[in-house]
């Protein structure tokens, strides 16, 4: 999976999977940042335990770390990886590891409707008339690209 994603950026297409259109890491982090994931590929559901759900065994963040990685350690001779001087996915995504642990262990306690950066939720809020939305305490204080 890791190997696909990464092939715009070894094609030199794209300099990011953020960046890399039409690949499975790109939807995945397109959905991610409104707090879940894509119907139409088999989700992250965690390690591995007792009544496992149908899914891939592993965080999505991991998996971004890990393809982040990948794509920073392809063979410099051959055109196309992540440069060296990028920042890391979760900083550019602007969502600290620390930040990000705590999302995926309570998630679903600490969101009830819009998740996004404070500016993307107000600006939705807005469009739908709404004045309130429970959560946004936490995407201020979690999903903010400057550090808390």
């Amino acid at each position: 999976m890791a190997y696909v994603d990464l092939n715009p950026i070894r094609a030199n297409i794209a300099q990011t999977p953020e960046e890399s259109d039409y690949t499975s890491i790109q939807q995945r982090i397109r959905v991610a940042v409104s707090g879940k994931q894509p119907k139409n590929l088999l989700p992250f559901v965690g390690g591995e335990r007792l009544n496992m759900p149908k899914g891939l065994p592993f965080q999505l963040d991991h998996y971004l770390e890990l393809v982040d990685w990948s794509g920073r350690h392809l063979d410099p001779r051959k055109r196309g990886c992540i440069a060296e001087n990028i920042p890391p996915i979760l900083e550019r995504l602007g969502i600290s590891p620390k930040h990000w642990l705590y999302l995926s262990r309570n998630f679903e306690s600490r969101f009830k409707g819009l998740v996004g950066s404070v500016e993307v939720v107000q600006k939705v809020c807005a469009q739908l008339d709404k004045r309130w939305v429970h959560g946004i305490r936490d995407c201020r204080r979690l999903l903010s690209a400057t550090p808390c």
